[in-house]
């Protein structure tokens, strides 16, 4: 039975933290730290009401890594699950290679001062890792992390190799405001923004912003309008799967969403550069993110499904074989178990499995992994005991 620390109190936390409460035969405490206390004492308040279950809680500042190593060894945690904002991963990260315990997150680090996110600067402490004894987990939560864990699931045990990957994300929830992210709107809106990225041949191939659309029939939610995105799974993934020719990733948005924001990144309230306004530095993403709704909100207004998954073709004892993976979450069923919607639920699951899967010992190691570098199986078995089931159909290949 391990000590979880948990950082972070947004939506994603909020589903992570009542998971951890719903299997205290192996989280037998539990801390969660924020930014504003009052927030992981609202968490906690859920929890009891709903569960019986007593959490601490604590302030912290994920930015301050002392901070952050005298938290660990106050709470005398076992491992430290990260699902604060990206910007904060390499100093939560410092604080686990200090005091020696693992490190699990959702989203790999992301610049502050540019809309860039990589896993350069978090795979170049593999050896700090590797002399403190201890481990670090990237990227898991569902995309990346399930579509990672799907497609190691197919390497390990449905094909000899795989040529192409296509990673599908809809989200045909609506929330019923005429423009709002399901997730913190600053990340969302610079990766949304930002120019699509595809690997093809052993290069990497840039194209403008939404410049390629497909239309995916989606099983359980239907034809959607899905585009070509940059995402960080891909970056790992060309790495670890044999054999790859080709990997995208697609992500569906509505018409009513990408006119929105077209507009808003016009007029430049995309920008992540300081302007001067009434003699006060403003950040102008960050100003947009103070009059959009708190994704935290949506939960009690979402209605319909979330989709995501892998189309993934290949080779199979001499056979060409294709299928796609993929699970199907109901945003009111999500809040009504955890409080949040079915973004939030998707993400903050596969984070406590993730967690699960180091405190249980299952996936193991020193040094830095990303999800597809371990055994499949097990964690693909939780994912149906925890509430995210998962289908596999046999497509023409």
């Amino acid at each position: 039975m391990k000590h979880i620390l948990i950082i972070g109190a947004g939506g994603v936390s909020q589903v992570a933290t009542v998971k951890c409460a719903m299997n205290t035969n192996v989280f037998s405490k539990i801390t969660l730290a924020s930014r504003t206390k009052s927030k992981c004492d609202r968490i906690a308040a859920f929890i009891k009401e709903r569960l019986g279950v007593e959490i601490e809680t604590a302030q912290i500042d994920a930015d301050d890594t002392e901070a952050l190593k005298e938290l660990i060894r106050q709470t005398q945690a076992d491992l430290v699950l990260n699902v604060a904002l990206p910007y904060q991963d390499l100093a939560i990260m410092d604080a686990c290679v200090a005091c020696k315990v693992p490190y699990i997150d959702t989203a790999n680090y992301e610049h502050p001062d540019t809309a860039k996110f990589e896993y350069k600067l978090q795979w170049a402490k593999d050896e700090a890792f590797k002399e403190a004894g201890t481990l670090a987990l990237l990227g898991s939560g569902f995309d990346p992390g399930v579509t990672n864990v799907f497609c190691a699931y197919a390497q390990q045990n449905l094909f000899d190799e795989i040529h192409y990957i296509d990673i599908l994300d809809c989200n045909a929830g609506d929330h019923g405001y005429p423009f709002a992210t399901n997730f913190n709107p600053e990340i969302n809106l610079r990766e949304v923004s930002a120019k699509g990225r595809f690997w093809r041949e052993g290069e990497w191939i840039e194209t403008a912003p939404m410049e390629i659309k497909m239309v995916w029939d989606y099983p359980k939610v239907g034809e959607k309008d899905s585009y070509l995105l940059y995402h960080e799974e891909l970056e790992s993934l060309v790495k670890n799967i044999r054999g790859l020719k080709q990997i995208r990733f697609f992500m569906t948005f509505g018409q009513s969403y990408l006119t929105h924001m077209k507009c808003l990144e016009n007029v430049g309230m995309l920008r992540i550069d300081e302007v001067e306004h009434n003699g006060v530095k403003i950040v102008p993403i960050q100003f947009l993110k103070r009059l959009l709704p708190d994704p935290a909100s949506l939960g009690p207004r979402t209605k319909g499904k979330t989709n995501i998954g892998c189309v993934i073709e290949g080779v199979k004892d001499g056979a060409k074989r294709k299928v796609y993976i993929y699970n199907v979450c109901d945003h009111e069923a999500c809040f009504k178990e955890t409080g949040a919607q079915a973004v939030s639920y998707t993400t903050g699951v596969p984070a406590m499995i993730g967690a699960l899967m180091v405190a249980t010992g299952k996936w193991s190691g020193k040094g830095v992994f990303n999800m597809e570098e371990f055994d499949a199986t097990p964690f693909m078995e939780e994912l149906g005991r925890q509430g995210l089931p998962w289908e596999m159909v046999e497509m023409e290949a």
